[in-house]
């Protein structure tokens, strides 16, 4: 188990809501963690991965009598996680401790969200979900065999675009960054009006510089939106650490023109843009994400990065820090 008290009080992206079926239950992982949700009439559940009675896994259960009932002996357990009937003893009322551990979850934005421990605050927030100006596209999850500080870090740098994305998001040949300021806001980090040079920001075929605004809402959940003209392009991005060095990467993509547009294109276009930043992030060094300034050098260009990083120590955060 992944052992940091940040992560285990705040809320972590965990699968798309609209996959998840009252026909079947579903095993994810979290910080290390084995867990099945699943859906009843009394709505959708996230336990621990493990019965009781012999250590079976839930997830491979089925669901009768609106309870999940283990595929090893049958116990069924309610919507509280009770244990409510046994069936080799149906005349037995099951004992207080037979009751499967229970996490609190949400839907939010078409994801399900699931906390650990006791969530210090509510989902992060994405404005352009409840705005019908925006059209709205699920991205992902993408698998990095990666720390997640280090895939929100590559998230919040615009610098790598022309070499990493070069022809799709930059062009060597126009790499400056124009300045920018970074402040601290309650609860997180905002970086406004980056400017950065695009060959095509928003599909014309014509380059223009367009201006990035970052928000770093939680330790491991980021978004931004992209300004061109009247064109508004958003992505919020929440990294779910399933393992020590395995994170899932979960995207929507908001954007107020080209509605006509088919969502495959863009989908495509994100994940070619997604497998050319993998390997990157995969291969850096040191893997965990140095909190102290001295360790790396940093330019004005980088300053998301550093406030990021300063945040994260202020913060606490153990996972995937150094």
């Amino acid at each position: 188990m992944i052992d940091d008290p940040v992560l285990l009080n705040d809320w972590h992206a965990v699968a798309w809501a609209s996959q998840i079926r009252d026909t079947e239950p579903t095993p994810i992982r979290l910080l290390e963690n084995e867990l099945v949700l699943w859906r009843n009439r009394d709505g959708l559940h996230a336990w621990r991965d493990l019965c009781v009675h012999r250590g079976s896994r839930l997830s491979a259960g089925r669901l009768t009598n609106n309870c999940l009932a283990c595929p090893y002996h049958g116990w069924e357990y309610d919507s509280a996680g009770r244990c409510v009937r046994i069936p080799a003893h149906p005349e037995q009322p099951p004992p207080a401790r037979a009751h499967a551990t229970v996490y609190v979850v949400k839907e939010k934005y078409d994801l399900v969200w699931v906390c650990l421990g006791n969530p210090a605050k509510d989902v992060p927030v994405f404005p352009e979900w409840d705005d019908s100006s925006f059209e709205k596209i699920m991205a992902g999850p993408y698998l990095y065999r990666a720390h997640g500080p280090r895939v929100i870090e590559n998230f919040l740098d615009v610098t790598h675009f022309p070499f990493v994305h070069a022809g799709y998001l930059g062009d060597p040949s126009e790499a400056q960054i124009g300045d920018y300021e970074v402040e601290e806001f309650d609860g997180g980090i905002i970086a406004k009006d980056i400017p950065v040079w695009q060959p095509d920001p928003d599909g014309t075929g014509r380059p223009a510089k367009v201006f990035y605004t970052f928000h770093v809402l939680r330790p491991l959940t980021a978004a931004f939106t992209k300004v061109h003209g009247e064109n508004r392009f958003s992505m919020f991005a929440s990294v779910t650490p399933v393992g020590e060095r395995e994170s899932l990467a979960w995207l929507i993509i908001a954007l107020n023109y080209a509605h006509d547009a088919p969502a495959e294109e863009l989908l495509r276009f994100q994940d070619i843009v997604t497998r050319q930043d993998i390997p990157v992030v995969e291969a850096q060094r040191p893997e965990l994400l140095p909190l102290d300034l001295q360790a790396e050098l940093h330019l004005r260009s980088d300053r998301t990065a550093i406030a990021y990083r300063q945040w994260l120590k202020k913060l606490g955060l153990r996972y995937g820090t150094a």
